[in-house]
């Protein structure tokens, strides 16, 4: 049963957000307006308390900006980054109405047990767990009222929160970076394209060790209901002082596997490592458990990936520039090339040493902030850059496991796991393993 996109609901929303926004933009405007020098940081702290306020998906929007490197001024990535997506959740009232909206008013009879309290709950909807009629354990993930409406509010007020970056800051275009947020965005309202994700994970994972993938429960499953196995594990901070540096290195060579071993062999990236998206268990093994965001590239991106690494590798930057307009940057000059392999050098600075190290050894503070700092001010002196759509998720998923690394502490020789992972690709093999993924989850390469 789909939901309506409600032109009613959609003002609504609307109006929310303008008049939040409003103060934040007219202060912007008049400092500007008046030839005052704006203080970014109360600049930035507005615009939190303004977002954080708000809730819903555009303030996980703003999550993920916080999370791309470059795309904003250091002040409001700190800020931003404050902002959390779990939420709270809405009552049984409102889960008994909708669960009989999807799947009838004697739903209750088709569970052994559905606990009323939500396990988990988030910006866009919230996780109950369950039992099915033969003691299976469910996870049961139900979609918030009226989500497509406040979506497509919110995706337009998108442009307003982007402008308040680039009234000071004009270092990155972000058209096509707001372009690919908002597509991801509306998918992740797909749980029926979920559930195509998961089988294809489940497929692209299966003889990977220690990496674990729920099964859709599709009589139990609609557009806005996602009902699948539960996988019994903890959070990363629940643990994460309590495993031993061995336990820790394990943990990260799972996760490791977990996301790159999509990319290098059918072309596909889970976007987003946030922390509520997978969990731990006992033998250090990891639960994949969001699949909402998930990106499927054309196999030459993966091609340009490799050609970056082997031209920092050998110190060639005629196959930089090769690389970079692989990655989609159109024309890339000198100057750009440059600046970007500041940032190409940190990203893969851990894969170049044939060595144990730790993922980031000069690091005092975020992941990658101090450099994309450096990045941003390069980008500006040259008259900034438009990142290509590509660009975003694949960072996303890099920076966002480079922290998750740094937690963990681990020690691990990345180099070599990196060579073993991409030794004998084949861009043509890859064509063939993509097609025939997507294929068997009943998906194509068009819907992404």
């Amino acid at each position: 049963m789909k939901e309506r996109n409600s032109l009613r609901k959609r003002v609504t929303r609307y109006a929310k957000v303008s008049g939040a926004m409003a103060n934040v933009g007219a202060r912007a405007a008049g400092s500007k307006y008046l030839g005052i020098t704006a203080d970014k940081q109360k600049q930035a702290e507005r615009l939190r308390l303004a977002l954080g306020g708000l809730k819903g998906p555009l303030m996980k929007v703003a999550q993920i900006l916080s999370t791309i490197p470059d795309v904003v001024p250091k002040e409001y990535a700190m800020e931003l980054a404050q902002l959390q997506s779990d939420a709270p959740s809405m009552g049984w009232p409102f889960v008994k109405r909708r669960m009989a909206a999807e799947l009838g008013s004697d739903w209750e009879k088709k569970f052994k047990n559905f606990e009323h309290e939500a396990s988990a709950a988030a910006s866009l909807g919230q996780v109950h767990k369950a039992l099915s009629p033969d003691g299976r354990k469910l996870a049961c993930k139900l979609q918030y009222p009226d989500m497509l409406s406040t979506v497509e509010a919110d995706l337009r007020q998108l442009k307003l929160v982007m402008k308040v970056f680039e009234y000071y800051d004009r270092a990155v275009s972000t058209k096509k970076i707001q372009e690919e947020i908002a597509d991801r965005l509306r998918e992740e309202l797909d749980y029926r394209l979920e559930a195509k994700h998961i089988d294809l994970y489940r497929l692209m994972l299966a003889d990977v060790e220690n990496v674990y993938v729920p099964e859709v429960v599709k009589n139990l499953s609609t557009d806005r209901l996602l009902t699948m196995t539960w996988l019994e594990g903890e959070k990363l901070m629940a643990i994460v002082d309590k495993r031993s540096l061995k336990e820790r290195n394990a943990i990260a060579m799972n996760m490791f596997r977990a996301w790159y071993t999509p990319f290098y062999y059918y072309g596909v990236i889970h976007g987003d490592p946030h922390l509520g998206n997978y969990t731990l268990r006992k033998d250090n093994g990891v639960n994949l458990l969001d699949f909402g965001c998930v990106r499927v590239f054309k196999p030459g991106l993966v091609q340009g990936v490799i050609t970056l690494y082997n031209a920092l590798d050998q110190k060639q930057p005629e196959l930089a520039v090769e690389a970079y307009k692989e990655w989609g940057f159109m024309n890339p000059s000198k100057a750009l090339v440059e600046t970007l392999n500041i940032w190409a050098q940190f990203i893969y600075a851990p894969l170049l040493e044939d060595k144990t190290r730790l993922i980031e050894e000069t690091n005092t503070g975020l992941y990658g902030r101090e450099t994309a700092n450096k990045v941003h001010t390069e980008l500006r002196k040259i008259g900034g850059v438009e990142v290509p759509r590509e660009f975003v998720f694949m960072d996303r998923a890099a920076i966002g496991l480079g922290s998750v690394f740094l937690r963990l502490k681990a020690e691990i020789n990345w180099y070599r796991m990196f060579q073993e992972l991409i030794a004998g690709f084949d861009v043509k093999t890859l064509v063939k393993n993509q097609a025939r993924a997507l294929k068997a989850a009943g998906l194509s390469a068009s819907q992404k």
